[in-house]
Formats: structure tokens, sequence, C-alpha cells
């Protein structure tokens, strides 16, 4: 099997709800990280076999196949095809695993993996209701479905109850979450103003920064906030932002790369994906992550930098505790709880930051893996070059 090569990485700033990229068409939202990944990298873009992106809640603005909206909104060849994937939050990883599996194949040479989001236009509360209502209403994605209701009962699918599940079967405590995103926050405002995202980001008009990290956090207000469900522990100080972005990645086979005279950036050392509860739901990063390792015949001490997606506090802090991962490693530049989280566009925003932080310390391996709806979770190792 031969080898897929990341060439190019590059990503929009995250936008809040309703901020600078709120108006702003998901469709040009990737255009603008497919300009950008274009003139980077310097391939011919006619060259391009496919472009496949992530995006959620394909509806209105999102709907009609946005990887071949965006692509040709960008104003680039009109025989490039394009797909869109929808892994839930791991949408645009799956992407990249994707775009990597037919490079690895042969059948491909070079391929465009990406994602993107405008959680302002597709508003998460669409998203919400359709997760959380009970079975057997009329409303949601497994209402109706007898084979479902056979198999999980009538249990809500939410992932806040989700997030409350992990917080009471680790012994989470909220203090110990709102510890956990504040220095979320920490980490991301000292890369922002150490620039650690500048070569990274491509600037929207006149966002140039990531809008979702607050300087004027603090535990007393963290504290302040109430839980999101009833006698819970979860608030939204420790959950994902609401957040609109793209970002796309540019995989190449080592014909591509001596083809195109390309400079390959880091290799893709291992692909997977697995699966759990799916009531449970944002468990997954674990038992993937031991499967991810096992396959590939390393050890957690073998990954210089982690990047796993903070969807909710306890999600992260239960991957720690079973994986007894290093915290200095992972998310070393803050995450979605500080950052926010464009849900289609997450998986490869967060593989972006993982090659330029790795290329950045000097590091070798990043692993890369987050929590899905249904209990999934996709996990990918890269070595940098």
């Amino acid at each position: 099997m031969g080898e897929a090569y990341i060439v190019e990485a590059v990503r929009t700033p995250v936008g809040r709800r309703g901020g600078g990229l709120g108006a702003v068409h998901p469709a040009d939202l990737g255009a603008h990280v497919l300009k950008a990944l274009v003139a980077r990298s310097g391939v011919d873009p006619a060259a391009v076999d496919d472009v496949v992106f992530g995006c959620l809640d394909t509806v209105g603005p999102q709907a009609g196949d946005i990887a071949r909206t965006a692509w040709l909104a960008a104003g680039l060849p009109e025989e490039v095809p394009g797909v869109t994937v929808d892994r839930q939050c791991g949408s645009s990883q799956q992407a990249v695993h994707f775009a990597a599996q037919a490079v690895m194949s042969g059948t491909q040479d070079l391929v465009v993996a990406g994602g993107t989001q405008n959680m302002t236009m597709v508003p998460i509360a669409y998203a919400s209701r359709q997760a959380a209502v009970p079975l057997g209403l009329t409303e949601g994605p497994f209402a109706g479905s007898e084979g479902w209701r056979a198999r999980y009962g009538d249990a809500p699918v939410n992932q806040f109850a989700g997030a409350e599940t992990i917080a009471r079967q680790w012994g989470i405590t909220r203090s110990a979450q709102e510890e956990y995103a504040l220095t979320s926050h920490r980490r991301a405002i000292r890369a922002l103003d150490d620039g650690r995202f500048a070569r990274e980001t491509v600037a929207y008009g006149s966002v140039t920064a990531d809008e979702g990290p607050r300087r004027d956090t603090t535990p007393a207000r963290m504290a302040a906030l109430k839980p999101v469900l009833e006698g819970g522990t979860v608030t939204a100080a420790c959950s994902s932002q609401v957040s609109d972005g793209a970002a796309a990645l540019l995989l190449a086979s080592e014909r591509a790369v001596t083809t195109h005279g390309l400079t390959p950036r880091a290799r893709v050392h291992h692909l997977s994906v697995r699966g759990e509860d799916p009531i449970r739901m944002l468990t997954a990063p674990i038992p993937a992550t031991d499967h991810a390792l096992k396959k590939a015949g390393m050890a957690i001490d073998d990954i210089d930098l982690v990047e796993i997606n903070e969807a909710f506090a306890p999600v992260v802090l239960a991957w720690l505790a079973e994986t007894g991962a290093d915290p200095a490693r992972v998310n070393v530049n803050g995450g979605a709880i500080a950052l926010g989280h464009p849900l289609g566009a997450t998986g490869a925003r967060l593989m972006t930051t993982l090659l330029h932080e790795l290329e950045r310390t000097g590091g070798r391996f990043g692993l890369q893996t987050m929590c899905e709806g249904g209990g999934q979770a996709n996990v990918t190792i890269i070595e940098r070059l």
C-alpha cells in the first residue's frame, strides 16, 4: 500500500455564533480555504482528483453537496468533483481518512479534504432538537424506528446527558470541569498572543483571529452559570462553543509529490474509526485510541502531541484518565471550549493545528481523535517529516 502525504493545511479563524463569519455563506467559507490551499501548495487545481468535505445539518445554505459548491464558488476547475461526508462531529476528520485511503489505494493521487460549517445560519437549536427529543415523538432522527426502539428503548439521545453520564461514571466534578475549561482558554489566548496560529490561518476580511477565547473568563464567572440539565454539572463554560469556520488539507501520493514538485510535510501513519454505546455517545475516543495504538504498534508515550476535541470537558478528562496521556501534550493550544467547534470543519481544523504545532515544536508523532454522534470516534496518527 502506498503512502499518503499531507502537503498543505489551512483554516479560517473560527468565528463565534453571530460573529464576524456569521453572515458568510458556508460555501464561501469553504471556497476561501480552498483558494488558499491551492495558492499555498502551488498545485495545479485541475490535477486534483476529488474534494471531500465534512458538513453536518446539510439543509438550507449547507445543502446540495457543499464540497462541490465550495470548489466551484472558489472559481476552481469544473472537471474536479466533490462529495460531502457526515460522520457527525468527525465529518472532516473522516474526510481526511477517505482522502488518505484513496491515495494509499493508488486509485487517486491528489485529494483535497476539509470541512465547512456555519452554525449561525443553520442554528444549533435545529441540531439539538433533532438529537435530544425522546424516541417515539414525531421529531428526531430515530423517531419511528422500531429497530432502534427494540434495541435502545425510549431513552433520549442527548449529548448533554451523555456528558453528565461520563461525569458521574468517572467522578468528574464540576470544579474539575471548570478548571479544565479555564486551562483551555488560557492556552488558546497564549497561542494567539504568541502567534502560533498565524501560519495555519487565512483571514476572512476583518476576521483575522479566532473569536472564541475569552480573556475575561474567571472561576467565579464559570461558577455562576446554571447547569444545562437540571441537577447536572455540565455548564456552557465546560462545553464547546457554537461556531462558524472552514479548513482544508491537500493529500498526495508519492507519485504526485514527484510529478508536481510538492513538498510533503507529514505522512499519514494510521487511520481507524470505532463505535461504542450510542446513548452514552461521547466515550468512543477511549476504546478508539486503544485500538489505534495497538494497530499501529505504539504506546501513548510515543505520541508527542494530541488533539482531542473538547466537545465537553468530561470527554477529555475521562479520556486522560483512561489512556494515561500526559495532559501537557494534549490540546496544548486550547480546544473547542475556547476556540469553538464549527461541527463539520472541526476535524480538519484540529488536523491543521496538529500539523503546525508538530512543526513548531519539532515533535514526530501526533494523534487526533474526537467523539461523534452515534457513539463513534475517528483516530488519525500523523508523522511529521
